[in-house]
């Protein structure tokens, strides 16, 4: 028989649409509470979700109280990620956040610290990791057919127009989006930042009030070089969400489009001024295990709640992809490479 798991959720906006739909799904999970600043949301989501009965407030901690949950989903703004965080972990609880980890390097820090100091998980909802086709890339290049990564580059193209407050963000691209790339990036390579260099402007013509276009370049454990370039504010021939990406290795490349779109080209003898080529097949992964974006992810974490085993998206290794952000925005604001070793 599963053993019960309550939950709290913080923060009851849009996006707790992509998470309760899983939670009903989870046998043994039980939603205990809902808190938000506005505590008619609070009481609205228990209702949509089926718990009129369950606790409702504004007051995170005193909901805690009167429910003694193991988990707490926070599904808050990047700014209240660490004070809610925080509670939850002194508290006792295990923690599964939304990204982006926290709105500083300085808060993830004492994020990541109370997580070990309490003992508890503190994973961070990085969806597109759980994505079948960055599996199947994955697969494919773990396998050697490409010999060892030595480059890998994205290239993220949309004429985004969101209106609202996105169009008034400051480094609405690198905060904003570029997260989801620099942590698959981080994936796809097996490989940790170690400096960038970021360049970040806004084209003529723009509809951001703020820099919407940044190229980096980052150095990556292992001598890999790692190339970013994107625009929010690119009209025409748009690339996926996913981007599109170029893997290089010492015996070919890969090339995927981020979507179902792959094709792979290795070296088939050496000859010659330029060597010729075989293309190679990518083959589908028979059953992979992690896939789904959000309900893989949920699926993941509270398996690793209930068999003390550490989550793909754990604190300690997400907060590298924030340092990814946080490097690129500090580089283009000083003009200067930016040490992001973690």
């Amino acid at each position: 028989m599963t053993s019960t798991l309550k939950v709290v959720l913080a923060g009851c906006g849009s996006i707790t649409n992509a998470w309760l739909p899983v939670t009903k799904e989870i046998e043994g999970l039980q939603m205990v509470g809902f808190v938000d600043l506005i505590e008619d949301a609070a009481r609205k989501k228990a209702v949509e979700y089926g718990t009129p009965d369950a606790v409702v407030g504004t007051d995170l901690q005193k909901v805690l109280d009167a429910t003694n949950p193991d988990i707490v989903f926070d599904c808050t703004i990047p700014e209240a990620h660490i004070s809610v965080t925080l509670t939850a972990l002194k508290h006792g609880c295990h923690v599964l956040g939304e990204k982006p980890l926290a709105d500083s390097m300085d808060h993830a820090r004492k994020m990541v610290a109370a997580s070990q100091e309490a003992g508890k998980i503190y994973a961070v909802i990085q969806n597109r990791r759980y994505d079948p086709n960055i599996r199947r890339l994955k697969a494919f290049l773990e396998s050697g057919a490409v010999g060892d990564i030595t480059t890998v580059n994205s290239d993220f193209y949309i004429g985004a127009h969101f209106g609202g407050f996105r169009d008034r963000m400051k480094h609405v691209l690198l905060l904003d989006m570029a997260i989801h790339t620099f942590d698959a990036a981080r994936y796809i390579s097996g490989s940790d930042p170690v400096s960038v260099y970021c360049k970040e402007w806004n084209p003529a013509g723009s509809w951001y009030d703020h820099d919407a276009s940044a190229i980096a370049i980052y150095e990556m454990s292992n001598g890999l070089v790692y190339t970013y370039r994107g625009s929010w504010c690119a009209e025409g021939l748009k690339t996926t969400w996913e981007c599109d990406w170029r893997i290089i290795g010492q015996q070919g490349s890969v090339h995927w489009s981020g979507d179902q779109n792959m094709q792979a080209q290795v070296v088939a003898k050496t000859e010659g001024f330029i060597n010729p080529y075989d293309d190679v097949e990518i083959p589908s992964e028979p059953a992979p295990l992690k896939i789904g974006g959000h309900h893989g992810l949920i699926r993941d974490f509270v398996e690793c709640v209930r068999t003390n085993t550490i989550p793909e998206t754990i604190c300690t290794d997400n907060i590298k992809s924030l340092a990814m952000v946080f490097g690129a925005i500090e580089s283009a604001e000083s003009g200067k490479t930016v040490d992001i070793r973690w």
